[in-house]
């Protein structure tokens, strides 16, 4: 049983490796989803999101309109940080409850996709970190494609994080998702025979 941690920059396509790591049987822990947990109905974080950022954040069924508080957040480096202070605890709560589960199970490898992972300083949890790479010419067209960014917009996103450079040069393990999807498949499964669970 392997416990790694996985990481990258905003529209590096995390979550294209998160799926072909668990189609070769990890167990893949997403920070991302567990912060959509985090912030769901009746969670007293997502009570607390409110209070910060003003009922203006929820949509009419009292649910979290992440979009607008995403426009709030990423335009405010403060904002953001309170953000940050208000759903870190638990999410890292969820994670922990989720990796027990996980290293208790019969999954050879247990990945934790944890976007803000070098920034937060928590890559000493983890026996190594693979980061998902792409150029950062890539990750605006993307924001662009995907998300409807103009590139002023996008630059900020790529801003609030780490450079994806910087990430490069901390990583254990390296996965260039750059370029075509064929290709980042055959290095995710170079990276399985030659790194993963033996």
């Amino acid at each position: 049983m392997r416990l790694i941690g996985l990481t990258g920059g905003i529209a590096t396509g995390k979550s294209t490796v998160d799926a072909m790591l668990a189609r070769r049987g990890a167990n893949v822990i997403d920070a991302d989803e567990l912060a959509r947990e985090a912030v769901q109905r009746g969670e007293p974080t997502l009570d607390r999101v409110a209070e910060r950022f003003g009922e203006e954040v929820l949509r009419r069924d009292g649910s979290l309109d992440r979009e607008r508080l995403g426009k709030l957040v990423f335009a405010d480096s403060d904002a953001r940080h309170d953000l940050e202070a208000i759903t870190h605890p638990r999410i890292n709560e969820l994670i922990r409850e989720r990796v027990a589960s996980a290293l208790s199970g019969a999954a050879p490898l247990v990945v934790v996709d944890v976007p803000l992972l070098f920034e937060h300083a928590r890559e000493g949890m983890y026996e190594g970190v693979l980061l998902v790479y792409a150029p950062v010419d890539v990750q605006l067209r993307r924001l662009h494609d995907r998300n409807h960014l103009d590139e002023a917009a996008a630059r900020q996103r790529l801003a609030a994080q780490l450079p994806i450079d910087e990430k490069r040069a901390r990583a254990t393990w390296i996965i260039d998702n750059g370029g075509e999807e064929s290709a980042t498949q055959r290095a995710v499964d170079a990276w399985w025979e030659r790194y993963g669970p033996s």
